[in-house]
């Protein structure tokens, strides 16, 4: 008797418990929501990027059509005879080689000059953040970007016709470094804050001043942000139009936005296939520089710094 009840016996099979089987399928509902939203995003991105295109490959299917095409009343996206007549004919009428060199050098040096004044005062603005001067300075930032263009263009003219500078490419620059300077300078300062200061103070620790910790420490990292608000200040002095219209008066100094004007009439009948053509050409050079240089504006740099 004692033998017997010293028998061991096979454990029996737990049930499963309903609390266990509700997490699983309330894991299973999340995963699908997961996926049903990021499904969602995709289809957004999507959307957004058609939208972005269209104007682009409309623009592109315009530039070669031949003027029976741009006046068909079914229009098509491919043509059907493509032709390099519009650009040809662009050429012929308004001198784009040479607006296209007064933008090119407008827009670098504004660039780089943007770029060369916002740099100290973003890491200034970034490691004082607290002080009233840097809250002043980004109020400044804010309220200047709403300002319109036709509320500064008169005293702006005033200013530089005082100074000789009215129908000037350096009139010009000056002001596409003004009007680009608070926003770079908001995007430098967003850029230096992400500098951990504790590889500054490593530098200083071995004996580095801080002019030397600036040049071989903080600028190395800043890298991308320098090159993202060089892009910026480019761009927006290629599109600029409206500073560009009134400052410049003879057509040996105007730039290519107000060069694309021309192909407009008197009656605002439009040169289209032309106008198309000129207008692709114009939109070319940001395309490209933002092809090459795009892989430095990931600030990718950051993050294997800190890690070294």
């Amino acid at each position: 008797m004692c033998a017997g009840r010293g028998r061991l016996r096979a454990p029996r099979a737990l049930p499963r418990r309903p609390a266990q089987a509700g997490r699983r399928v309330n894991r299973a509902a999340a995963l699908r929501r997961r996926r049903a939203a990021r499904a969602g995003q995709y289809l957004a991105l999507l959307g957004y990027l058609v939208f972005l295109a269209f104007p682009l490959l409309w623009l592109l299917s315009t530039a070669f059509k031949p003027p029976r095409e741009l006046v068909s009343p079914d229009p098509s996206w491919i043509p059907d005879h493509p032709t390099l007549d519009n650009f040809r004919q662009a050429f012929d009428e308004q001198p784009l080689l040479r607006a296209a060199a007064n933008s090119l050098t407008a827009s670098v040096a504004a660039a780089a000059i943007t770029v060369v004044i916002a740099t100290p005062m973003a890491y200034v603005m970034a490691r004082h953040h607290r002080s009233p001067l840097s809250r002043a300075a980004t109020g400044w930032v804010v309220v200047s970007q709403a300002f319109p263009f036709v509320l500064v263009i008169i005293p702006l003219f005033l200013v530089l016709k005082n100074l000789y500078l009215i129908n000037s490419l350096s009139g010009l620059i000056m002001v596409y470094v003004v009007w680009s300077l608070p926003f770079a300078l908001w995007m430098l300062a967003g850029y230096a804050r992400a500098v951990p200061r504790e590889l500054e103070e490593a530098a200083a620790v071995d004996g580095a001043g801080r002019l030397r910790i600036l040049v071989s420490v903080t600028m190395p990292l800043l890298a991308p942000g320098l090159v993202a608000t060089a892009l910026f200040a480019f761009i927006t002095a290629w599109n600029e139009f409206f500073f560009a219209l009134v400052l410049l008066k003879t057509p040996q100094k105007q730039t290519m936005p107000v060069v694309l004007t021309h192909f407009i009439g008197a009656e605002g009948v439009a040169d289209l296939g032309p106008l198309a053509a000129a207008s692709l050409l114009a939109t070319l050079p940001s395309l490209v520089l933002f092809a090459v240089i795009q892989r430095r504006i990931t600030s990718g740099t950051l993050a294997g710094a800190v890690k070294s």
